[in-house]
């Protein structure tokens, strides 16, 4: 009972820890390859849902969160140095606010989903990205645009209030340079 107990806290934490090798999409998908958890299945099964393609899903996530299940912004601090409030309500892998995500978990009826399963995350930056394209007219496969209005919000990103944002152009273009970059590397996994 005991070796029992043992063995799936070591599998739950497995699945808990965040890959350590995020620059190549086939080491963060070996590292997450286990039989109660396995990434690239959940990628694939977010790109058969909603036609995003796998490298722009996982670009997305690790422009928002590294892959860290429990990524909150920094707290602000009081008087320079008392830890204080978060700006905003982002957590999770997809680091989606509160407001967005019970927006998804209605829209989709995935009421049980959470920010910290990798498998709902996916899900969400798809649907998300999905979103946008329906709302904007943005192409699934342009991970520069899709980024710019996930960062910016559908409404933002029509206005065009962004372009005024340098750093939403440089995550955007980090993203897009990731997703090419995983787009190359996913042809060499062998999955």
């Amino acid at each position: 009972m005991r070796r029992a107990m043992i063995i799936a806290l070591l599998l739950l934490t497995g699945c808990a820890s965040a890959p350590t090798q995020t620059n190549n999409i086939c080491a963060v998908f070996d590292q997450k390859d286990g039989f109660f958890n396995n990434w690239y299945s959940y990628a694939k099964g977010a790109e058969a849902q909603f036609g995003v393609p796998v490298p722009i899903l996982m670009a997305t996530i690790k422009t928002e969160s590294n892959f860290e299940g429990r990524a909150r912004p920094p707290r602000t601090k009081l008087l320079g140095f008392i830890p204080w409030s978060r700006p905003s309500s982002a957590y999770g892998y997809s680091q989606a606010l509160d407001g967005t995500w019970a927006e998804f978990q209605r829209s989709t009826g995935r009421y049980g989903s959470g920010r910290t399963s990798f498998a709902d995350a996916v899900y969400f930056v798809g649907w998300y990205h999905a979103q946008s394209h329906l709302k904007n007219g943005i192409a699934l496969n342009d991970p520069y645009n899709l980024y710019v209005a996930y960062y910016a919000g559908p409404k933002d990103y029509a206005r065009g209030t962004w372009r005024n944002k340098p750093e939403i152009d440089r995550s955007a273009r980090r993203t897009a340079a990731m997703a090419n970059a995983y787009a190359a590397q996913l042809k060499t996994c062998g999955l």
